[in-house]
């Protein structure tokens, strides 16, 4: 059971962390944890994908009359509204796992998320029932929102509870890994769609192949989660006395702190690893398939560096890693960008890579990073609320905003400088976030 250090009555309470001496999980619970975790994050984040990677030629087929850049900013904005719902996920889900369980939370996500992508797949277009069309989709990326509320911080937290003492980093950093590789399998089947069928073809039916597969990917998601069990240390913690909305807000700090900690993956994810490839085809010029063939590379890449990095954060803080994160992409943001515009396929690719590098220095570290701030009885709600919120206000628009800026300012720089500020605003963050001693996983 997590440590909670009782303050002075006139002071707020200090920060929680995990005790030194929680239970540990069996090998076959520890398989069983990360395997759930993995598959349907994966899953779940495919499914995500498949709307990103689709956009354009979902833009053609729900927003038909709106021009090139019109439609597709329509598209986004859909894809941001749905973040709208997060928050309100985020309390919902937090309530369940902080009373219930994070296995529950986990199992009922997937069902909702793969159940509105398959939906998705099945709506008619704008030719065939006008304005109606559009409501639709949005009513199916709103469910897609709330589901996604519950299984960052839910996969995030499961973990952060089982791992073994001095490999919570190594073992958050499977859900990033988890998302990018749900990115990089919509990525290569979007890559193989656009690449196999005329564009008659892709409009027609071709795009809603990947929103399909998400059925029997969900079901099977569904029995992997539904085999896992508790962590030890959430079943041997005591269920908060008051709702676990109202008990996070005892650590005013901590939300702050990872709100503002969650900015960088908020923004980079969904531009680095989303929306790239709708920028070098629609801005950029490149031929389709060779951008999304670009951006499949780059989100293997950042499957290892995840993994990699988490390790890393177990050796040197999570503070010093992330800190690092934020001037790295601070600094070598907009180089890159001008990269991106200036050089061939080679180059693009390197620049992705390094790009995906640096964004997991951020995102392998971060699940370990907010799973840290809370106490076991409310860390699934801390960890969903400041990260859904976060995502709401900044990654759900991230797409949307980098195309506007591109428009307003004449410049295929802006979104670049976009980075830049989040980059700033988590590493302010972080900087001033409590002092751990990562190495064992207690708080001085």
């Amino acid at each position: 059971m997590a440590i909670i250090h009782k303050a002075p009555a006139a002071q707020a309470p200090v920060l929680p962390t995990f005790a030194p001496d929680s239970p540990q999980q069996t090998k076959h619970e520890l398989r069983s944890a990360v395997k759930a975790s993995f598959i349907g994050t994966f899953i779940e984040w495919f499914d995500y994908a498949a709307y990103v990677y689709m956009s354009a030629v979902v833009a053609s087929v729900f927003f038909p009359n709106l021009a090139g850049r019109t439609a597709l900013i329509f598209t986004f904005g859909l894809f941001a509204l749905s973040f709208l719902v997060r928050p309100i996920g985020a309390v919902v889900w937090g309530h369940i796992g902080d009373r219930f369980g994070r296995i529950r939370t986990l199992s009922t996500s997937i069902v909702l998320m793969s159940g509105a992508t398959f939906c998705i797949g099945l709506l008619p277009g704008h030719a065939t029932i006008g304005a109606a069309a559009p409501l639709l989709l949005l009513a199916c990326r709103m469910v897609q929102g709330f589901s996604a509320a519950g299984e960052y911080a839910g996969a995030s937290t499961h973990l952060a509870e089982v791992a073994p003492t001095g490999k919570r980093g190594l073992f958050g950093a499977v859900v990033p890994s988890a998302t990018a590789s749900g990115l990089l399998l919509g990525s290569l089947i979007a890559a193989m769609l656009t690449g196999l069928l005329d564009d008659s073809a892709l409009h027609s039916w071709g795009w809603r192949v990947p929103f399909l597969l998400a059925a029997p990917l969900g079901i099977y998601g569904l029995m992997i989660r539904r085999s896992a069990s508790e962590s030890a240390q959430f079943s041997a913690s005591e269920t908060p006395k008051k709702a676990p909305i109202v008990e996070v807000f005892r650590y005013p700090r901590a939300l702050v702190v990872a709100f503002a900690g969650a900015v960088l993956n908020a923004i980079g994810f969904y531009v680095i690893l989303t929306y790239l490839p709708t920028y070098l085809s629609e801005e950029l010029g490149m031929n389709s398939t060779s951008a999304f063939i670009s951006s499949s590379i780059a989100s293997a890449f950042y499957v290892m560096y995840s993994l990699m990095t988490g390790h890393l954060s177990d050796r040197l803080g999570r503070r010093t890693t992330m800190l690092a994160a934020a001037a790295a992409m601070l600094i070598g943001i907009v180089p890159a960008f001008i990269l991106l515009d200036t050089s061939g396929f080679l180059v693009i690719v390197t620049v992705q890579v390094c790009l995906g590098g640096i964004l997991a220095l951020n995102d392998g570290v971060l699940p370990s990073f907010l799973s840290e701030q809370f106490p076991t009885s409310t860390r699934l709600t801390g960890f969903a609320l400041t990260f859904n919120c976060a995502n709401a206000i900044f990654g759900g628009t991230a797409p949307m905003i980098a195309t506007w800026l591109i428009g307003a300012t004449g410049s295929v720089l802006a979104p670049a400088y976009y980075l830049a500020a989040a980059a700033v605003v988590t590493g302010i963050a972080v900087a001033f976030a409590a002092k751990t001693n990562e190495l064992a996983d207690e708080r001085d």
